[in-house]
């Protein structure tokens, strides 16, 4: 029986997973389509389960808000699924010219660079608010990695002339290079940047 590969163009189960932390969240089950039509919602922690191009295109629908506010917003983002899934298979397509590599490959070390180690909480102790450096748990590490990739690729395509797959393959593309103008790299400095601050 034949592997399904991913678009009928990559397979899956080569791509390897660097960071321990991450290696039980970032799911890579082989499917040919990424839409499981919201089989693993209902259960706690069971969106580890979906695929991790699948959590990539349903975050592109809402990549969140930002700043107090809503600097960002996801109100614009409104789309059907089948047009951000072909968009992101397009940029798969760049990435794979790009880099001559597994595309899904790349896109997970640019998610493991994009994950934070530590994050500041802030907690009431007495009549302050103190703020302390906590290490931040895997799952919350893949969801924020997630968020400010598609918050960058939102800010990058926002009122201007470039189309969505291109967006998506060069903020990948610079968060797999570790460039610091990639805005997915600048968050995770910033908060590290804080959580250091407040050790």
């Amino acid at each position: 029986m034949e592997k399904p590969l991913l678009f009928n163009k990559w397979d899956i189960t080569e791509v390897r997973v660097k960071d321990a932390g991450l290696a039980d969240k970032i799911g890579l089950n082989p499917v040919i389509v990424p839409r499981s039509g919201g089989r693993n919602t209902t259960i706690s922690f069971h969106k580890s389960r979906m695929n991790i191009v699948e959590r990539l295109v349903n975050r592109l629908m809402v990549p969140g808000h930002r700043g107090k506010r809503h600097k960002i917003t996801s109100g614009r983002c409104s789309s059907k699924t089948s047009k951000i899934t072909l968009e992101t298979e397009k940029a798969l397509e760049k990435l794979e010219e790009k880099t001559k590599q597994n595309p899904v490959q790349v896109l997970v070390e640019a998610i493991e660079n994009c994950a934070l180690l530590e994050e500041v909480a802030a907690y009431r102790l007495g009549g302050i608010i103190a703020r302390k450096a906590v290490i931040t748990s895997p799952q919350r590490r893949l969801d924020l990695a997630l968020r400010h990739l598609t918050q960058g690729i939102y800010k990058v395509t926002f009122s201007k002339k470039i189309t969505l797959a291109d967006a998506i393959a060069d903020q990948v593309l610079a968060a797999y290079n570790k460039d610091p103008k990639c805005f997915a790299i600048q968050e995770r400095q910033r908060m590290e940047k804080e959580a250091e601050g407040a050790r």
